[in-house]
């Protein structure tokens, strides 16, 4: 019999008591109510919740896109709230790694490019290897050369995840990285998410609406009113990619 031996946790991202309020008097409201939460190293990690739950705003907060009201946020071992404008932007080129449902590709630059383009402003080189591992990951090996005209939006997704990880950053946070593409892109990419966590070791944190994409998480934060009221073990980490989840008849849950 073989035993798994559990691996310690240690933390990628942490939000102390972040608060989000926007507004003052009878326009004010609470996006984020003192949420306290840790996101793990080589984890994935869902957000789920109704519009209006807090779900963005935290995603934004805690990648340091959004400055909070109250709180801090610890990228590493780094307070992200208290470096300044450079220091933080400089933290976000290094440390972590965005992608987006509009993929931001640049139309003019090829699949190879746009992957490489944060090293670039970052006048850093690539790793050779971790470059080739990246891209057999995502399955680009056949597409380096294509503009983003030239791909499909599943392709298109893909070399966008590939330019979130080529800097090897401490944590990926991906808005509603599916919200464009169809149901078989959809399980593509997710597949591919999953695969970079389990077998890169990469940190993901996604923000989605879609319960079936959740599916693909090890874990499930559920917000509503600028709270966490759910948190959620999906899948045990074990070092392998967890089965896609089906999709029933019709492609919706």
């Amino acid at each position: 019999m073989t035993t798994t031996i559990a691996q310690p946790l240690t933390t990628a991202v942490r939000t102390e008591q972040l608060t989000k309020i926007y507004g003052q008097g009878d326009t004010r409201v609470v996006a984020l109510d003192h949420v306290s939460v840790d996101f793990w190293r080589g984890e994935f990690t869902a957000i789920m919740g109704p519009s209006g739950s807090g779900k963005s705003t935290l995603m934004h907060c805690a990648a340091g896109l959004d400055t909070p009201t109250e709180g801090r946020v610890l990228i590493g071992q780094v307070d992200a709230t208290a470096l300044n404008d450079k220091s933080l932007t400089l933290l976000r080129r290094r440390r972590v790694g965005f992608i987006f449902q509009s993929f931001n590709l640049l139309p003019t630059m090829t699949a190879r490019e746009n992957i490489l383009l944060p090293l670039k402003l970052a006048r850093t080189k690539p790793d050779p290897a971790w470059f080739d591992t990246v891209i057999a990951v995502l399955g680009l090996t056949d597409r380096l050369t294509h503009r983003p005209g030239e791909l499909s939006g599943g392709q298109a997704q893909r070399v966008a995840a590939a330019r979130a990880l080529i800097t090897r950053p401490d944590v990926i946070f991906a808005d509603e990285p599916t919200g464009a593409l169809d149901s078989s892109s959809s399980d593509e990419l997710l597949d591919f998410l999953a695969r970079c966590v389990h077998e890169l070791g990469q940190t993901i944190v996604m923000v989605t609406h879609d319960p079936h994409a959740a599916g693909y998480a090890d874990r499930l934060l559920q917000l509503a009113d600028g709270r966490i009221i759910a948190d959620k073990r999906l899948h045990e980490i074990t070092g392998q990619t967890p089965q896609r989840p089906s999709r029933p008849e019709g492609g919706e849950l």
